[in-house]
């Protein structure tokens, strides 16, 4: 049985905002509740101008981005969030450095409009 834990990151079939069919990609696991899992975007393609302040860039140059899992650098989209049943999970792909996590906290905040 899968047991997603805050700070992983793992592939699963990720929502589209429209609720049309899902994708499978990378998600930082933010919060487990029973078996519901609140997620966030972890997608590949990065923009070449400024990214937003609700976007967080894992570097491959990040000296702790093999434990990732992921193949190539990434962006979190703390503005792409998801609350998705743990059988959508596919496997674990790696966790996300401490330093990285604390970055996404302060993005996540600026996503929902919390006040820091």
């Amino acid at each position: 049985m899968l047991s997603p834990k805050p700070g992983e990151v793992w592939l699963v079939r990720f929502p589209f905002s429209d609720l049309t069919p899902t994708k499978v990609r990378p998600a930082l696991i933010l919060a487990a509740h029973r078996e519901e899992l609140i997620i966030c975007g972890i997608f590949s393609k990065i923009p070449a101008e400024e990214l937003r302040d609700t976007w967080v860039l894992i570097a491959e140059e990040h000296p702790e981005f093999g434990p990732t899992g992921l193949k190539k650098a990434s962006l979190i989209r703390a503005d792409k969030i998801a609350t998705v049943h743990k059988s959508v999970f596919q496997k674990q792909l790696g966790i996300l450095p401490a330093d990285i996590r604390v970055r996404v906290q302060e993005a996540l905040k600026k996503a929902l409009g919390i006040p820091p």
